[in-house]
């Protein structure tokens, strides 16, 4: 029994490492009131970093059912991150600019 231990102890920590590891950072500017990307693919578990490098406000948030988020209102050279953890479809927005609008399909 005391041999089985060890393995299994060893297997179930490399499941861990391996999938705190697999999650993937992305970054979506905002710019002239526009998100820099209509859509992203992402993987659950993987964070997407919302960068405003426009010279006024922006706030980004999302509704949808897969992420529901409002990020708040923040000026140039600041980004907020949000970590998608459910598949699915997220349209995101701005609650300033209601033009400024993307998806994320979270796979």
């Amino acid at each position: 029994m005391r041999t089985l231990i060890l393995p299994l102890t060893l297997l179930s920590l490399a499941c861990s490492f391996s999938a705190v590891t697999m999650a993937a950072e992305h970054e979506v500017g905002q710019k002239d009131k526009q998100f820099t990307k209509k859509s992203i693919s992402v993987k659950v578990g993987d964070k997407v970093n919302f960068v405003n490098n426009d010279e006024i406000f922006h706030n980004v948030f999302s509704l949808s059912d897969a992420k529901l988020f409002d990020l708040g209102s923040y000026p140039k050279g600041d980004s907020r991150s949000v970590t998608f953890d459910q598949k699915g479809v997220v349209e995101v927005e701005c609650a300033i600019h209601p033009d400024m609008k993307m998806t994320v399909n979270v796979e």
